[in-house]
């Protein structure tokens, strides 16, 4: 391929998120096709109020298909003045004038490259959040199921990669759910009032606007009217004023993002870590070729978490950039708004593929009940060492137990030995009844009841 030749952006290297939903929805296209229907909405707004002839904003609206104008040519053509609208008002309104040269005339009539561009984000944002919204309670839905089932199934509690004490499946599941309905929320929060209209005009005075209102319809207006129509056409929120650098949208959309990776993040990497070979707790649903590795035939490795933890840890740099453009000089900031584009591309292109690669783990992930009691198993009584020293406090004293029970329990663990036995040699013990403090089965202390508070939660959530 020669140094100009045009490529393709089909995430060769971005395995989250291509062939996913995300990926059509953020592809280049896509932008363009967002911007065109930005320009559409601002003629059919202005012929709601009289600024243009109906009949034109029905001729631009028409012609606004991203597949009639050259979309290399635009990318190359926007370096120009730095950003893709610049470009594209000419191209647009040439291709409007093929239709209907008086038409063409009201093309981008008194609006600004940050009109379109920023008006054009929210409506991908929009898209992209109502799949992440749909994958999301899917996932809720399948976290749910596994936290009701798995609610007293026995599995040890780690802390620091080492055994602590009991809990169950069920309560780890909840704990997933609890996040996941967390980012529901917010990314409903930010759907629903999140993502305004872009309308201010050159230096967000809606000058032009009014100026063009008042030159060629005779209509005595300022501007301010057309924000409400332009909104109700584009479907985004009426915003109190131009946005061009308060940009609590973008940092909104980007803190949205990172959490919701955040959250699917959580889940994923203990996935990974309960899939491992020496753990095998749960494991990965599997498909025809997934996991496999190009040198060792025998593995089967946890891809959807891999592709999710993948996100998790990419979003929050994109948001990262998306919060500092909060930082914009003057009305117009040379810098700062063009840097959030394809972080915040990235960041919804991840965010919805990490959403559509969860539901799949979720629906699908294999538990394990019987390698978790294994497991339990493994420190021959000490992960109830916990409650032995609760229990043990009122007939030795506090500072006698512990250092009982950490002298029995390295004894033990020395000669591979239950603590059982060496505790059963203590004759300060003899009174205690050992056999039911070990039973870890009888120290999960309020998980269930917890799985139940999450449950609540999330039936009271989707009205089940």
């Amino acid at each position: 391929m020669s140094r100009t030749a045009a490529g393709t952006d089909s995430g060769l290297l971005a395995p989250t998120w291509t062939g996913t939903p995300a990926e059509a929805s953020t592809c280049d296209e896509a932008w363009l096709q967002a911007m065109l229907e930005v320009e559409a909405a601002l003629a059919r707004a202005q012929a709601r109020i009289g600024m243009v002839p109906a009949a034109h904003a029905e001729v631009i609206t028409k012609s606004a298909e991203a597949d009639r104008l050259d979309l290399v040519a635009l990318a190359r053509a926007s370096r120009a003045a730095a950003n893709p609208v610049v470009a594209l008002v000419p191209a647009f309104t040439a291709l409007v004038a093929t239709v209907d040269p008086a038409a063409a005339e009201h093309v981008h009539r008194g609006s600004t490259s940050q009109d379109v561009l920023d008006s054009a984000a929210m409506l991908v944002a929009r898209r992209v959040l109502a799949g992440i919204d749909a994958d999301l309670s899917r996932v809720a839905a399948a976290l749910a199921a596994l936290a009701e089932e798995h609610r007293d199934t026995l599995v040890a509690g780690r802390t620091l990669a080492q055994h602590a004490v009991p809990t169950t499946f069920g309560l780890k599941a909840a704990g997933w759910l609890q996040l996941v309905l967390d980012a529901l929320a917010r990314v409903r929060s930010v759907a629903s009032a999140g993502l305004p209209a872009s309308l201010g005009g050159a230096a967000g005075t809606l000058a032009a606007y009014g100026e063009h209102a008042k030159r060629e319809g005779g209509l005595p207006l300022g501007g301010v009217e057309l924000i409400a129509p332009f909104a109700e056409e584009l479907g985004l929120a009426e915003p109190v004023l131009p946005w061009h650098t308060v940009r609590t949208p973008i940092a909104d959309l980007g803190a949205v993002l990172s959490f919701v990776t955040g959250a699917l993040g959580k889940f994923a990497v203990d996935v990974q870590t309960l899939s491992r070979t020496e753990i095998g707790e749960v494991t990965e649903p599997a498909a025809e070729g997934r996991g496999a590795s190009s040198a060792m035939p025998q593995k089967r490795n946890p891809v959807l978490s891999t592709l999710i933890v993948s996100a998790a840890r990419q979003v929050p740099a994109h948001a990262m950039v998306l919060a500092q453009s909060m930082v914009a000089e003057d009305e117009r900031p040379a810098g700062a708004w063009h840097a959030e584009w394809q972080p915040l591309r990235e960041a919804l292109r991840l965010a919805g593929g990490a959403a559509f690669a969860a539901v799949e783990l979720a629906e699908g992930l294999e538990v394990h009940p019987e390698r978790m009691l294994a497991n339990v198993a493994l420190t021959r009584g000490a992960i109830v060492a916990e409650r032995l020293a609760v229990a043990l406090t009122p007939l030795v004293g506090k500072a006698k137990a512990k250092s009982l029970l950490t002298g029995a329990a390295f004894r033990a663990a020395a000669a591979d030995v239950p603590l059982g036995d060496v505790l059963a040699e203590a004759p300060e013990l003899a009174a205690a009844d050992l056999a039911e403090l070990l039973d870890p089965a009888c120290y999960t202390g309020a998980a269930g009841p917890l799985v139940d508070r999450v449950l609540l939660r999330y039936r009271s959530y989707t009205g089940s």
